[in-house]
């Protein structure tokens, strides 16, 4: 896999400073039933790297210190954490939301019968990747048979109030170097078509830029264009959605407890801005967040262009 970590630390992106802390965004581990093109992790099903209960723990109590709203949790698949419910127990006991970053597909895996049914008795709000509503362009950046599964996926979900009392919302990426299309006018696309073709009902539509690092951004090197979508986030740049940007109130934690300003500075091990160097969360307990700095590089420039992008979808409704 090629690096893009020296293609980015050279930078003029705009200087941005934390806000209140209210959500962590927690990597259960790189483990995944999937592994897709578009992967800012490089997640895969011969990944072995898990969080431990004994970090999990101090993970909670960070939240507890901290005050934390939202735990939003990821991989990998992070439902494939063997210490995954009780993260969802734990969290939900305490009174915080819990988010869980979903695949779909892992609901058809043998072992994982049990999960639709937990994460709606549980309230966990579901984010699941359905990058496109055509078969051809969802298994052509995700995997043979995947849109499949994630229709069925999706229908068991409806079944148990998703989509309406229980909120269920859809990852868009685009597929090679484009710029998503706007958020709105998509989301009334996909509703119509999974309602009209599957009876498929969801909350909303998170359209999310490709990230240049890891997994596609390695693919932009292997293509030649790395620098051509480089000059596409730069072009396409918005300052007014350097206000909105999901760093500002995120704090991001991968699978061995270190602390980052966002999920993609994980994937490239850029600590956060106020820590200097990598520092773990037990470490972190008494820490204002509040006002610190937050490491830039040239990727963040994914997050401030066009429409804007976050874990949330656009920025720019």
């Amino acid at each position: 896999m090629h690096p893009t970590l020296a293609k980015l630390v050279d930078t003029n992106f705009p200087a941005i400073t934390r806000t209140k802390l209210h959500t962590l965004q927690v990597n259960m581990g790189y483990l995944c039933n999937q592994s897709c093109l578009h992967c800012h992790v490089n997640a895969g099903p011969t990944r072995k790297e898990i969080m431990a209960k004994e970090t999990i723990d101090q993970v909670f109590n960070f939240i507890d210190q901290q005050a934390i709203k939202t735990l939003d949790l990821t991989g990998g698949a992070p439902e494939m954490n063997p210490c995954f419910q009780y993260v969802v127990i734990e969290a939900r006991n305490r009174g915080v939301e819990v988010i869980d970053r979903c695949n779909l597909t892992i609901l058809e895996e043998p072992g994982y019968e049990y999960l639709a049914d937990f994460l709606a008795s549980n309230k966990v709000q579901i984010v699941a990747s359905l990058p496109c509503y055509s078969s051809d362009n969802v298994d052509a950046q995700r995997g043979k048979g995947v849109f499949e599964k994630s229709i069925t996926a999706l229908k068991k979900l409806n079944t148990l109030g998703y989509g309406e009392a229980l909120e269920l919302n859809l990852v868009y990426n685009p597929q090679g170097t484009q710029l998503p299309p706007d958020q709105s006018a998509l989301e009334a696309d996909y509703k119509d078509h999974l309602f009209e073709h599957f009876g498929i009902v969801f909350t909303r539509l998170f359209t999310i830029t490709n990230m240049p690092i890891k997994r596609f951004g390695s693919w932009l090197i292997s293509t030649g264009q790395f620098d051509e979508y480089m000059n596409v986030l730069k072009t396409a740049h918005q300052a007014v959605n350097l206000d909105q940007v999901m760093c500002k109130s995120t704090l991001s934690v991968d699978w061995a407890g270190y602390v980052y300003d966002c999920d993609f500075n994980q994937m490239l091990g850029l600590p956060a801005g106020q820590l200097k160097s990598k520092r773990h969360i037990s470490e972190c307990l008494g820490l204002d967040f509040e006002s610190q700095a937050i490491t830039v590089a040239d990727h963040c420039y994914g997050c401030t262009a066009g429409s804007g992008s976050s874990c949330g979808g656009a920025l720019k409704q």
